[in-house]
């Protein structure tokens, strides 16, 4: 009788142990592959072989993603991994805006060295969200119009959400919509390659194919519940 008891006991741990390392690779398995990315572009301070409309594509699918959550419950891990992404995006981007300007800026002292106009200060022309310039955009000088190019998003998805969420036809088509535009990942990186004519400065990165993301669909229809 204590054998078997015990050998429930071990059962049960066994499963809360798998349970855990499972939600554990759920929630951070996402942002590993950008990891040697990030260090890749800080060691060389050279953004140009990574796409930051990676980034854009990867915050629009998981705010999409944690809105859909109020309409049809799924399992808490998935939601720790859109907020571990959009943390992490944001990180890259912070970087990748950084280099950016630095680099741009480095030009520019270089081109006026070369034209002897060492007596004028160097000085970039300012790229800003709220200028609304679309030849700008996801272009900007400054991470924080990033961030407020996020929240504004972020906002008016929320508002639009919280009207239709009595509509299980919105509520659907936004955890469709979640995934596909994650299922479209590679396609910012592959037209950056194709601009550069070379994937130097480009770190592998993991991007499933469509048709994991198609079962990740499914998967998250069929654990989403009504709350």
């Amino acid at each position: 009788m204590i054998t078997c008891i015990e050998c429930r006991r071990a059962a049960v741990d066994k499963s809360i142990h798998g349970s855990t390392i499972t939600a554990t690779a759920i929630i951070f398995g996402g942002v590993v592959p950008y990891v040697p990315q990030y260090r890749e572009i800080r060691r060389t301070q050279n953004a140009e072989g990574f796409s930051t409309y990676v980034c854009l594509v990867l915050l629009v699918a998981n705010i999409l993603r944690i809105l859909f959550r109020f309409g049809r419950y799924f399992e808490t891990p998935l939601l720790w991994q859109s907020i571990i992404m959009i943390v992490t995006m944001l990180v890259m981007l912070n970087l990748c805006t950084d280099v950016r300007v630095a680099a741009e800026l480095n030009t520019k002292r270089r081109s006026f060295t070369a034209s002897d106009s060492k007596d004028e200060e160097v000085k970039l022309p300012k790229k800003l969200f709220l200028d609304f310039e679309w030849n700008y955009f996801w272009s900007w000088s400054r991470f924080v119009d990033y961030v407020q190019c996020v929240v504004a998003f972020t906002a008016v998805a929320a508002y639009v959400t919280y009207l239709l969420l009595d509509s299980d036809v919105f509520v659907e088509s936004l955890g469709f919509l979640a995934v596909f535009t994650e299922a479209m990942l590679g396609t910012p990186q592959l037209y950056c390659n194709y601009q550069n004519k070379s994937t130097e400065g480009m770190r592998v990165m993991t991007a499933p194919p469509p048709s994991e993301k198609l079962q990740a669909l499914f998967r998250l229809r069929l654990s989403a519940r009504p709350s």
